[in-house]
This record gives structure tokens, sequence and C-alpha cells, in this order.
């Protein structure tokens, strides 16, 4: 077996794309093509649409598409967190039905963990999935479900065993959110945005080839999810891919897709702190010269490096081949520490100005609005506090925080919830 080395496969995908890539295809005709060569996700299994590339040598195979101007695969969205844990945890069935359409796109994911009475306590969900027959029948809500609305398939954790603990009873499917008993509503925020929404879900069907890993393995199948997300959400990368801005029929595709996919999430980059506005703003009203903001000013830029070094620690580890980690849990936490500071630089800098909204405020309600969306970047994807925890207890290796919900059989732990 010839052994792979950067210029080895430079060399094999430049050969590929010059020799496959148009710009005048559909998106899906090239995405299907992208998918059957495996160079779209390179470093998955060669059974599953990739190549067995080390991962470290991906960033190889992306320096060649964007030096062409080649689209890739579909990684808008919860269809990354999907596949991902449908790589690691589902059947050859599940792989072969699900993880292509994702790639290219035509199917659209959720992700239904949180519920009113079990936020960032995932595994407290009271959602209940019960054995009927030959298929089991979901009944309970999910809430803070982005993509809901247009979402095929939403990615579902619900307890399947009341006489077991807390995390020992539950499971993990493949819910077609498609289908009749699962009703989508959205949620206003106070940002006047509606990214996330609530299901409510009422015998809803699963079928038995849609469990993911066994019955009562859930949360094994929960924590790789999760671990991807937080890796994922170190602001060192912009939520999801810009399209590009080049003339042809699949950039046009690729645009529109992106265009819709992305329009919830626009809010997004206010809700990590718009780092990039704070020197211009100071230098406009004059409060550089401040030697109190300028020392927040320094606070804050000295935890955006610190934040970006731990992120390319991350990323070094990911590359080299490392599995998902705790590690994500310290670049999501320094991200909301980053975030909350840009905050109060803002303030600083603009006062009782940057609670003003509409055409006549500044930057056209910009900065209210960063006021406003950041709490989001501390609750989304797991509190600062759930944090903190899985870095005491598995990068430190500190003692478990005491509880008295993981020993007992969960119908017996009170909640404030309907069982």
């Amino acid at each position: 077996m010839t052994e792979m080395t950067e210029s080895s496969v430079r060399a094999e995908v430049r050969t590929w794309l010059e020799a496959h890539w148009r710009a005048d295809c559909s998106l899906l005709e090239w995405r299907n093509k992208l998918v059957d060569s495996g160079w779209g996700a390179p470093h998955w299994p060669t059974q599953w649409h990739g190549r067995d590339l080390p991962v470290g040598l991906v960033p190889v195979v992306d320096e060649e598409f964007a030096r062409i101007g080649a689209v890739g695969v579909a990684k808008v969205g919860i269809r990354v967190l999907a596949a991902a844990t449908i790589l690691t945890h589902g059947t050859d069935q599940q792989k072969q039905r699900y993880l292509r359409p994702s790639l290219t796109g035509e199917e659209a994911w959720c992700q239904l963990f949180s519920e009113p009475g079990s936020g960032s306590d995932a595994a407290g969900a009271v959602t209940r999935a019960d054995l009927k027959g030959d298929h089991w029948v979901v009944n309970g809500q999910k809430l803070w479900t982005s993509g809901a609305q247009k979402a095929d398939w939403g990615l579902l954790l619900a307890r399947t065993d009341w006489n077991k603990p807390k995390h020992a009873g539950l499971s993990y499917f493949i819910l077609n959110m498609r289908q009749p008993g699962v009703e989508v509503q959205p949620l206003k925020q106070m940002n006047g945005h509606a990214t996330f929404n609530q299901v409510f879900i009422t015998d809803a069907i699963v079928q038995p080839d849609q469990l993911v890993s066994r019955e009562g393995g859930g949360w094994a199948v929960t924590t790789t999810t999760l671990m991807h997300e937080r890796r994922s959400a170190d602001g060192l990368r912009a939520w999801g891919s810009a399209a590009s801005n080049k003339p042809g029929r699949i950039y046009d595709e690729e645009r529109a897709e992106t265009a819709i996919a992305l329009a919830p999430y626009k809010w997004y980059p206010n809700r990590a702190g718009r780092i990039e506005l704070v020197m211009p703003r100071a230098r406009a009203t004059g409060r550089i010269d401040d030697p109190v903001v300028r020392q927040e000013i320094a606070k804050l830029l000295t935890l955006v490096k610190s934040a970006e070094w731990t992120a390319r620690r991350a990323r070094t580890a990911q590359e080299s081949g490392r599995p998902q980690g705790p590690e994500g849990s310290l670049g999501k936490l320094a991200a909301s520490h980053v975030a909350r500071a840009a905050a109060r630089v803002h303030t600083m800098i603009s006062g009782a100005d940057a609670l003003l909204t509409g055409a006549n405020s500044l930057l056209e309600g910009t900065i209210a609005e960063i006021l406003v969306s950041v709490p989001a970047t501390s609750i989304a994807g797991g509190t600062d506090e759930i944090q903190r925890n899985i870095i005491a207890e598995r990068v430190l290796g500190m003692p478990k925080e005491a509880s008295i919900d993981t020993d007992k059989p969960y119908r017996d732990v009170p909640r404030n919830a309907a069982r």
C-alpha cells in the first residue's frame, strides 16, 4: 500500500479535481460524484464514502478545493453532527441509508435533546419511547431545536426504561420529522429572531432499525454528538460556511442553499460578541484614550488570543487523529467568557446609547443586539456550569459532583415534569 504523504495526496486530489470539476453542472450532480470519489469526506472509511485519509492531511484536500474553486459536500447545520454520530455508532444499514444524503445535502437534520424540564441536563429527558409490537411509540416535548421546521430527520434522545437509573434508561433514535404526530412551533427570541423551535411529539412512530446503538445505550451516543458540537463552538470558525460569489450554475445553487440554511442564524456573530468592532468603535468614540476602557479592551484581546490558542490545540489533536474528547468544553467555556467580556467592553464604549435600536441607533442596532444575544453563548450546547463540571471531572480528574438521581430508578427521582 502506497504511503500517504502531503505531496502524494495533493497530487492525487489535484489530478482528480482537474479531470472532474465543472462549475456548470448541478450542485446535486457534483456532490454525488464527490461522494462516489471519496474526496468529499476523505477522512471517513473507504467503505463509507471516504478514503481513509489521516485527519492531519484533510487540510491539504481543502487547499486544493479552494485553489480550483470547487464546491464541497454539505456542511451546514446539524447534518454534520448527525453524520459524525451515525458514522461512530450506527449500524451498516443506517450508514448506508443516512450518510450519503447528509453529504449531498438532500436531507436536513435537527437535534432533539433539550426539554422544558431538562435543558442542559440532557440526561434528565422525560420524553418516552415505548416498544409496542414491532415499533417504538414516542411521546413528549423538545425545546430549543434549531432547524426543526425544515428537518427531515431528528436525533432523538428518549427514555425507554423508567426502572433504570437516569443515564441507563435512555435510548437514541432517528425520528422521521415529516410524519403525523410531530408538530413544530417557532420560538420568538428577545433579539427579534426565531432560530429555535419547540417540538411536540404525540404517538410518533420509530421503526426498530432507527434505534442507534442499543436500547439503553443512548447516553454514550449523545455524548458523541455533544462532543462534536462543543468542539465546533470554540469561536474560531464562523457558523456554517460562506458560499462563493463566483458565476456558474453550481455556485448559484450553493448560494441559494446556504442563504436558506443560514437565515435563522444571521445573529450568531453578534452572540459571539463581535470582537472585530471593538477597536474601530473605541477609536471612533474617542474612548480609546480612556485608561479604564483601554485596560478592559486589553483584557478582552488577551482572552481572545488565549481562546484561539486553546482552540488550535484542539484542532491539532483532531488533525493527529485523536478522538473527540472533553477539550471541546474548554473552547466552549472560553467562547462564553470572551462573549461576555466583549459585551462589557461594548457597553463601556457606547454607554447608554448601546441600548438603542432602530435606524438611527449605533450601527443600526447592532450593539444592542450584541448585548441581548451574548447570554445565549453561555447556554447553547450546554451551560457554562455543565462545561466546568466536565472540565473538572474529565480533564482535571477531580471528584464527581454529588448527585441524588444517578443511582436509583428514574421513576423515583423528583423532578419538575410530568412522567
